[in-house]
């Protein structure tokens, strides 16, 4: 397994997991996330080509909202898998959390700001960098952006799928 397609599938697991959460609200910032959610979309590698991307998650929303439990597979098209797992947390419009890959046994952290439909999040750990959201009802675009290892950006497009 190469350090590349572990950053590349950590990169798209990461955004469905930090992806999902809107904006804050009165009735719990994650309530509407609960269930099952799917995605599929493209990795820019270094050298300037593209590999597809497509993960599912489930997501657990606890203590009235405003705490987030998922559980993130993904795989590209040489069947590689990635098994992730993330806990977010909600306060106002800040967004914290903590991930981690518990087959290569990698772990990093999410912090950023909910704004209107989306939010800038941080992402670090094994790998680092800069993620926007956008969400528009059950249905959300992430663009991650990172200076690698093996990778320049990804491009996602995730919908609830129950």
């Amino acid at each position: 397994m190469t350090r590349t397609r572990f950053a590349v599938l950590s990169a798209a697991a990461l955004a469905l997991a930090a992806g999902a959460a809107p904006a804050a609200s009165s009735s719990g910032t994650f309530n509407a996330l609960h269930g099952a959610w799917t995605g599929s979309g493209s990795v820019r590698l270094e050298n300037g080509t593209t590999q597809r991307i497509r993960c599912r998650g489930y997501y657990t929303a606890r203590s009235g909202g405003a705490a987030l439990g998922m559980a993130i597979n993904c795989s590209n098209s040489a069947n590689f898998k990635i098994h992730m797992r993330a806990n977010l947390t909600s306060s106002g419009n800040q967004i914290n959390g903590s991930w981690e890959e518990r087959e290569f046994n990698q772990t990093g952290s999410v912090n950023g700001r909910a704004s209107g439909n989306g939010f800038n999040l941080s992402f670090s750990g094994a790998i680092s960098g800069s993620m926007a959201v956008s969400l528009s009802g059950s249905r959300q675009t992430v663009n991650i952006s990172t200076g690698g290892p093996g990778f320049t950006g990804v491009n996602m497009q995730f919908a609830k799928s129950g």
